[in-house]
């Protein structure tokens, strides 16, 4: 028997199930990679949603607060049924740091605007306001980092034409104030 034939068979062969180990590894982990990317994808998605649920309904609830019994009650209501506490909590389970810090700050401006309308804060009043465009100014936070995460591709206010991302320069009644001065909705959310 011809050694150098067997050692380069048996060299061949371990070099044959190494490459297909290795791509079979890189091919998993490229799979895995894919999973992850699209359960933060899924989540993330599904927390601006919730939130968007809750603000439309604690703008409804400060449109006319004098027709809820009881303000506290239906704003704690406007969070749970939106189910943003539960979606928050996969957000910390599947985000980025960046990702999950955007995420909770949106959360807590949210939380601030739920304290506003729940103490009988009107939609035109300085209160809501006051509220409301740092909580705006927060879900452009976290798209902005989603984006970032997500694509690797910037956004600024100036995409759109705006100023600022919290949208009291295009609020009728808080443009050039600096704070929420009076009646309007704003835009922008």
């Amino acid at each position: 028997m011809d050694w150098a034939t067997l050692v380069a068979t048996v060299s061949g062969g371990l070099v044959a199930i190494s490459g297909t180990v290795l791509a079979d590894h890189l091919r998993h982990r490229h799979d895995s990679d894919r999973g992850v990317e699209t359960r933060r994808r899924a989540v993330y998605i599904e927390f601006i949603t919730a939130a968007g649920a809750c603000h439309t309904r604690l703008r409804q609830i400060a449109q006319a607060p004098q027709a809820e019994v009881d303000l506290d009650a239906a704003t704690r209501a406007a969070l749970n049924d939106a189910e943003l506490y539960e979606v928050r909590e996969r957000l910390f389970i599947d985000a980025t740091t960046a990702v999950a810090g955007a995420g909770q700050a949106m959360f807590e401006r949210l939380g601030a605007l739920r304290r506003a309308v729940a103490a009988g804060a009107a939609q035109n009043s300085r209160a809501f306001h006051d509220a409301y465009h740092p909580y705006l100014a927060a879900v452009w936070a976290y798209r902005v980092a989603v984006r970032k995460e997500l694509e690797g591709l910037p956004l600024s206010p100036g995409d759109f034409g705006w100023e600022e991302w919290d949208s009291r320069d295009r609020c009728a009644l808080c443009a050039g104030t600096g704070a929420g001065a009076g009646a309007g909705t704003g835009a922008g959310g």
